[in-house]
């Protein structure tokens, strides 16, 4: 005699997940992933310069900042100067 068939379902499949950017599009010179971040979560502060056009900022950050963040601050801070 053999076994009747399970009903289970196999477990959902896991979606990947991408890591966050690292490098960014510079604001001034528009070269794509020109601009590196540098954070130093001891001083707590993080600095970002574009390697073409040398326009860096800095900030301060605390300890759930990602460089992303440092990149968006610095594209406010464009905004509202202009």
């Amino acid at each position: 005699m053999g076994r009747r068939k399970s009903n289970r379902k196999p477990p959902p499949k896991r979606k990947a997940v991408e890591p966050l950017p690292v490098e960014f599009n510079c604001p001034f010179c528009n070269h794509e992933g020109s601009c590196d971040v540098t954070m130093d979560r001891g001083r707590r502060y993080a600095k970002i310069a574009c390697r073409v056009c040398f326009e860096d900022f800095q900030t301060t950050i605390h300890f759930l900042t990602e460089p992303i963040d440092v990149y968006n601050d610095w594209i406010d801070a464009c905004e509202t100067a202009n």
